[in-house]
Order: C-alpha cells, then structure tokens, then sequence
C-alpha cells in the first residue's frame, strides 16, 4: 500500500474496516458465529461504499487493511510456536505473524478490489462473493496453500452449511457474502431473497447421502497432553513414549488412537520393543492400533528420509502406514531461501519426505477380524484437514469406499490459543461435506467424536490427561461434493465474475 494511498482514506475509515476484522475473527468463537459474520461484512460493505469514488488500488487496500485485522487476530497463536516454544526473537516472531497476516489478506483485498468494482448493485452483488470464492481458491493453493479460518468454518454454526454435502465449504463462503450485501442494502425485498435462501438451504438439508454401514466401533482416543518442549528432551521423549505404549495396552477395543509424533523418535530405533510390544498387544486383544511416529522412507539404496507418519496395527498383518502429504512449511520442509528463517529458530526440525497423494485408506476389522465386516478410515495428519478438496479427491479415487475420517494432531505448538478450536470447526466441516462421521486425537486437545453431521457427540477438554471412550457409527455413500469436488462452485463463480465485468464495460 502507498503512503499516498492511505493517506486518501480517512483514519477513521481504516480503523473501522481494521477493527471489523478483528471482530470478525474474535467472533468465530461464538455460538452463533456464522450469522454474526454476516451482519459484520454488511456493516464493512457499508463503511466501503462511504467516500470518494473508488478506484480498484484504493479498494484492494480497504481489503488489505480489513484482512490484516482479521488475520493477525485469527492467526496470533503462531508467535507461541516461535516464541514460547521456539525460542525466536520477539521481533522476529511478531514481523513472521504479520508477514503471513499480510499475505493472507492479500487475497481479501483482491476480492475486495474486483468485487466491488462493479458499480451496478445487482451484479455486484453476484461479482462480489464471486471473487471472494475465487480469492479463498487461490488462498489453498498457491505457495502449498493455506485455507485457515475462511468463513465457511463460521458456518458450522450458521445457516448456510447445509449447502456443503452439495457443493463444499466455498459454496457456504459465496452465500455468506452475497447474504451480506444483500443486507448491506438496506432494503425489505433484500431482506426477503436471503431469508428465503436460507429456507431453500434448510429444505436441502433434509437429503441424506450417506448411511450407516454395519455396526458400531469401539474407539479409544488417547490424549497425552505432553508440553512441545519436552519433545526434545530424551528423558521426556522415553516417559511420553512409556505413557502412550502402556495406555494403549490398558484395555482393548476396536480401534485405538493416538496422537500425531506420540512417538516423537524415528520408528526403527524405537527403545524397548514398543512397537513389538504394541503389536504382541494387538494379536492377543484384536485390537487395532493407529500410532503417530517418525517413519524411515527410503530414496534409493545407501539413502533414506524421515516422514511424518501413522502406522496401523492388526492382528497378524503387516503393518500399515500413512505418510503425511502435504507438509507444513518450515515445520515439515524448508522452502528454498528461507534456511535463515529456520536458523533462528531454536528447536530440532525437519526435512520430510512427502507421502504418496493416493494412499489406501486404513482397513478397520475390529475385534472380530471378519473381512466381510470391513470398513475403511480416511487418514489425515495435522492440518491436513483444512484441505477439504483434497480429502474429497482421494475418497474418489480410493479403490475401497472410505466409511470414516481419522485425523492425528499435535497442537501442543500452539498453547493456550483459539487454534485447537479452530481445527475441530474444520473438522466438523469436512464431516458435513463428505457425510462420513471424524474421529480427532490431538496431544492437547480437542480430542473428539464427530458424527457424519458435523456434531460433536463427545470431547475431552483440553490440556488434561486421558482418554476419550466411545461409539462411532461408520457411513457409507457419496455426498455430491464427493463426486463433484469444488468445479461447480469455481465454474459459477468465474462465469459470474466475467458476467459482471462484461456488463460493467457496456
């Protein structure tokens, strides 16, 4: 942004469009998140359309300005991983928390700029949650992607997420901001044309894709609740990995999980025969196990790389295993010119080898070992499961139909934050999206039971030792997000956009 830019918005006008997403993003912790948000970005619309005649710069950077609050404020808990846990610079941690802000919100101000351009309130009603869906696109793919805390998650508890089973997690993004500025106007037939896309919304809601499949499992998930600095202390590690070996041999059920690195130590030098103990574990109980360690990949024959994985245990099979594949950058790999980045900060890291894309899913026996009975998991790692076209992508293309999703995580990096919290609203989207019931096991919490609704049946709290017993009822079938994946809502969109600007030329 130009100083000469800024200075032609007025002051106020910036702090009202700065502290607007702020309360954005403090307000996605509430009850009623999803219809709060729409009320804020109807009162944003209004400050936008206050002033001088606009320009496409002098719009970007309302954008600009107004993601940045919403940005820093969501996404703060990163300067406890820099700084609490790895030991960078206050300043240096603070400037990295606003450089991603800032790139973040890059992407609002691009959706800002060629929405609002449209100048005709009818089509700018069309072009503006047009561009934003295209922003938010782009904002999970360029640069590997980073879709944390869009406002689809806010929907969870909003009155447009029925619309996910058909068209994800965007289509409730599109809604959200053309329902805004159909408020934004003021007017009792805008008014009207919102309350009855919602109606139509709930009435779509009342189709199910999915049904159960077969009876219930039994789960166990356990939460170690271990502080992220005592993963690079040995003597920490060897009690962490003592806790969760012998927490899981406690008691037997159908499927039993921990976290993401339970095991922080690389699996063929693991101490004590853990794993064979586990899977001794395993024959005797007919117990399944999915267990978070560091895996051993080969690149050729004198050479090898470690990988973020889960291994599965079964009852006198060999052994599974899920390598993660989209990394997190600087955590799981190093993006070129950044080494420096990385040197400053004080803790062991990685260099990951990335997992195949298409992984076969988990086969879940329980107990009874019956073959015919089987039922298959979707496995995620981490964050994961803030990319719903890709968990969508690979239930398509696996070979057995997925009845489940499991995600394995670690936000112990993050402490005392809104993040573990974030990432169960993800996860509950990506359950309503595909109609298939998740099972989360953090290190910290929030481990949960989700069913294929996106309702959290049962959690633990956070930062306690234990573990969550249960009952998860596995679906099978298709959502039409499933089979479609995002191309409808990416194809209308654009289609959209060029409408409005074609029209805006004339």
């Amino acid at each position: 942004m130009s100083v000469s830019t800024v200075r032609s918005l007025p002051l106020i006008h910036l702090a009202l469009l700065f502290a607007a997403g702020a309360l954005l993003a403090i307000s996605s912790e509430l009850p009623l998140s999803g219809y709060i948000h729409i009320l804020l970005l109807a009162f944003v619309w209004r400050v936008c359309a206050k002033g001088a005649e606009q320009t496409l710069v002098r719009l970007f950077n309302q954008g600009l300005i107004f993601g940045l609050g919403y940005f820093i404020v969501a996404l703060w808990w990163i300067y406890i991983s820099l700084h609490d846990v790895g030991g960078m610079s206050t300043l240096l941690s603070s400037f990295a928390v606003f450089a991603l802000a800032g790139l973040m919100a890059i992407y609002v101000g691009l959706a800002f700029g060629c929405g609002l351009l449209i100048t005709n309130p009818l089509w700018r009603g069309l072009a503006l949650p047009s561009a934003w869906v295209m922003a938010e696109y782009l904002r999970g793919q360029l640069f590997t992607g980073f879709p944390w805390m869009g406002l689809a998650e806010s929907q969870v508890h909003g009155p447009f997420i029925q619309i996910a089973p058909y068209l994800g997690g965007l289509a409730c993004t599109f809604l959200v901001v053309w329902a805004s500025w159909q408020i934004s106007l003021l007017k009792i037939r805008n008014a009207l044309a919102v309350l009855s896309v919602i109606a139509i919304t709930q009435i779509l809601g009342m189709w199910q894709f999915t049904s159960p499949s077969g009876s219930a499992i039994s789960v166990r998930l356990i939460q170690g609740n271990f502080e992220q600095s005592l993963k690079f202390n040995p003597k920490e590690i060897l009690r962490q990995i003592d806790f969760y070996r012998d927490t899981i041999m406690k008691a037997p059920a159908d499927l039993i999980i921990v976290p993401e690195t339970a095991f922080p130590w690389p699996e063929h030098d693991l101490p004590d025969q853990s794993l064979e103990q586990i899977q001794n574990f395993a024959n005797q109980s007919g117990s399944q196990v999915l267990l978070g360690l560091i895996g051993k990949v080969s690149i050729d024959e004198k050479s090898f790389r470690y990988s973020n994985r889960v291994s599965g245990f079964t009852k006198d099979q060999s052994r599974y295993h899920y390598d993660k594949y989209h990394l997190v950058p600087f955590g799981e790999f190093i993006p070129p010119g950044f080494q420096w980045f990385v040197d400053a900060f004080k803790v062991p890291m990685s260099n990951f080898a990335r997992g195949s894309f298409s992984q076969a899913p988990f086969t879940v026996l329980g107990r009874d070992q019956d073959p015919s009975k089987a039922r298959y998991a979707a496995i995620s790692i981490c964050y994961e499961d803030i990319f719903g076209n890709e968990i969508v992508s690979r239930l398509r293309q696996s070979q057995n139909p997925v009845n489940l999703l499991i995600n394995v995580t670690n936000l112990a990096w993050f402490g005392q934050s809104q993040a573990p919290m974030q990432q169960l609203r993800l996860s509950q989207l990506r359950s309503i999206e595909t109609g298939l019931p998740s099972l989360r096991a953090t290190n910290t919490g929030i481990t949960a039971i989700i069913d294929h609704r996106g309702e959290v049946q049962t959690a633990l709290d956070q930062f306690v030792q234990g573990e969550l017993t249960g009952l998860v009822q596995p679906y099978a079938g298709q959502t039409p997000y499933v089979i479609w994946g995002n191309w409808p809502i990416l194809l209308a969109s654009l289609f959209l956009l060029l409408s409005a600007y074609l029209r805006f030329r004339k």
